[in-house]
């Protein structure tokens, strides 16, 4: 069985790591929940934020591309770069793991999700959801009702 789309990475990646980077989503929820002003710019900065399917897709592209140039230009072995490289893409779209991802999750490299849950809970503290909520959230509740 192949692994749902949306929480492949997680489950190909050390508890560990995963602990690690929800520990730090909380404690940026936690820090905005008593600095609401800085809450925009936060949601800015999640908004220019590279989820690991971006980081993973542009390093496959750049080594495949610096891959095929150099096999033009130097010596035809360097085709077995982008040929590898496609090959782990390949294997990351089936699987959801491949070699890169174990680094890129420890370099702190978020899922699409991950990066949503953390918007959604911060929305959700100042009562943000268009209407949905005439007063503010209180911060346990958005970070227990963060995950959507």
């Amino acid at each position: 069985m192949m692994p749902s789309g949306t929480d492949r990475v997680e489950r190909n990646t050390a508890q560990e790591i995963n602990r690690r980077i929800a520990a730090a989503t909380e404690q940026s929820i936690r820090w905005h929940a008593h600095h609401p002003e800085r809450i925009d710019n936060r949601l800015a900065e999640l908004d220019r934020e590279w989820d690991i399917e971006r980081v993973l897709e542009a390093n496959a592209a750049s080594l495949a591309l610096a891959g095929v140039l150099l096999g033009v230009t130097v010596n035809k072995r360097w085709l077995l770069l982008p040929t590898a490289v496609t090959a782990f893409l390949l294997q990351h779209a089936i699987q959801g793991w491949c070699p890169p991802l174990p680094l890129l999750r420890r370099l702190g490299f978020r899922t699409a999700l991950e990066i949503h849950e953390e918007r959604a809970a911060l929305k959700a503290l100042p009562g943000d959801f268009s209407g949905a909520r005439n007063a503010p959230m209180p911060m346990d509740a958005a970070l227990s009702g963060a995950r959507i």
